[in-house]
């Protein structure tokens, strides 16, 4: 038998050639330059680092100078935290006012919107939670706060502190790869020069990056401005250009004869003409008229500013869409079209607030009402112990008369049902009072001397009806029915 050969197999002569050509996967013509991938000025388009993020300056100057900008970052971070929130536990009514006592006292919800605030503005931000007596550098151990320690929130931007880049959180859980340790710098208001441990922070970011940005940015994400950047400069120079259109709203001219040899000649007759143009500046009004030599000529030309409006709406959408924002919250526009009233878009805009609050600042928030909870009451809490947010869409009092009916009718029928108890209904009734403001005077006292236990249903007779009777029964004899 031959060799068999298993190197390289010899192209037959009459084989076609290869041709080697890129693959595309969208629409081009290369005949007539139509498509991305022909040579065209469309398949000239790039896109490039604008690191925006990473100037400080440029930053601050853009939130104090505009208030686009402005608008930009704080109108989440005061929606996020503007309505608080709802704690939902079976504790004394009187416990939940020390912990909202607690709360207000120490301004927690400021604080918290300047952490969101900052944390839009340049990419990232924490906030340290400021327990007396114990050493920000160590984790936080629950058990160990004591009544009265809580103090408050410190909100610190990314340019206050420089996260550990060698020392990452390496036990498995949400923060797994992040900083385990914050170096507050020298020119923070406070803790300055110290280490704080990352379980004593609520870490807040921007935008949050892929990996390698993420890395380049220090771990931080990057400012809500740095996507938009690019509409918030057309956006504010169409502004200034359309103010800058008022002052050449008529364009005059004035026609004078021989103005070349006046000019060229200077001296009197030059100084006679300038007296005459500002003579005809000072009369010339309303009340006034203009004078001139017969062989002069003077005209005026009026300008036109039409679209001007439509070009400045259209750059106003593009930032609202690009910030998630509504118009009519960014702006304060009142919608346009028949029958608009801008509630779908607030809702809208409201259930993204809500889904913000959920991923941001719900991890942050279950561990510093636990800490509150401590410093306040002196207990840890129970295991029903949680929280809502409060839903910054405002009922109308005839929304909240109408609400507190379907609730009382609701809990009533159950009631009457015998599906829940007496102690149950008030339970529900008064847990409804924060959005109707109806029933919230219930208290804990009548709640709890209320049975629990479902009431037995009734029976009622009921004249003239037959229906159900048995069948030794006397004729005109009533039946019994379940009211």
């Amino acid at each position: 038998m031959g060799r068999r050969s298993f190197g390289k197999v010899a192209a037959r002569k009459d084989a076609p050639a290869t041709v080697t050509a890129p693959a595309r996967d969208s629409f081009a013509n290369i005949e007539a330059r139509v498509g991305i991938q022909a040579n065209n000025q469309a398949s000239q388009g790039r896109y490039t680092f604008d690191l925006v993020s990473r100037n400080r300056i440029q930053m601050e100057a853009a939130y104090r100078s505009s208030w686009i900008c402005g608008m930009a970052v704080d109108a989440v971070a005061e929606d996020m935290t503007r309505a608080g929130i709802e704690l939902a536990s079976d504790i004394d009514p009187d416990d939940v006012e020390r912990i909202q006592s607690t709360i207000e006292q120490f301004q927690v919800w400021d604080a918290l919107c300047d952490t969101v605030k900052w944390s839009r503005l340049y990419g990232g931000s924490i906030a340290v939670m400021l327990i007396d007596g114990q050493d920000v550098s160590t984790p936080l151990k629950l058990d160990t706060i004591k009544q009265g320690q809580f103090k408050g929130l410190l909100a610190l931007d990314r340019w206050l502190v420089q996260p550990s880049l060698t020392h990452l959180v390496r036990d498995y859980g949400p923060d797994l790869g992040k900083p385990e340790y914050y170096d507050v710098l020298i020119a923070a208001p406070a803790l300055a020069g110290q280490r704080v441990h990352y379980s004593r922070v609520i870490r807040l970011e921007g935008l949050k990056l892929p990996y390698w940005q993420r890395i380049a940015e220090n771990l931080w994400g990057q400012s809500v401005l740095e996507r938009l950047w690019d509409r918030l400069l057309a956006f504010d120079s169409t502004t200034e250009g359309a103010a800058q259109l008022v002052y050449k709203a008529h364009l005059r001219t004035y026609k004078v004869k021989k103005l070349r040899d006046i000019l060229s000649k200077g001296g009197p007759a030059e100084a006679g003409l300038m007296k005459q143009i500002d003579f005809i500046r000072r009369f010339q009004s309303n009340e006034g008229m203009t004078l001139m030599d017969a062989d002069d000529e003077f005209e005026a030309h009026q300008y036109s500013f039409s679209g001007l409006d439509d070009v400045l709406l259209q750059f106003g959408q593009q930032i609202s869409g690009a910030l998630q924002i509504p118009l009519v919250r960014l702006f304060g526009q009142s919608p346009a079209g028949l029958n608009a009233s801008g509630d779908s878009d607030l809702r809208t805009y409201y259930d993204n607030v809500a889904n913000g609050q959920d991923k941001q600042l719900r991890p942050g928030m279950s561990v510093l009402l636990d800490v509150i909870h401590r410093s306040s009451l002196g207990r840890p809490p129970d295991d029903k112990f949680g929280f809502e947010f409060r839903s910054c869409w405002q009922l109308t009092d005839t929304e909240k008369a109408t609400v507190a009916k379907d609730v009382e009718t609701a809990v009533a029928d159950a009631y009457d049902k015998g599906i829940i108890g007496r102690k149950t209904a008030l339970s529900e009734l008064r847990k409804s009072g924060h959005k109707t403001g109806v029933f919230a005077t219930i208290t804990e006292e009548e709640i709890d001397a209320a049975d629990d236990e479902p009431p037995e249903p009734r029976e009622v007779d009921i004249p003239g009806l037959d229906v159900g009777k048995n069948p030794g029964q006397a004729p005109g004899a009533q039946a019994a029915a379940p009211a």
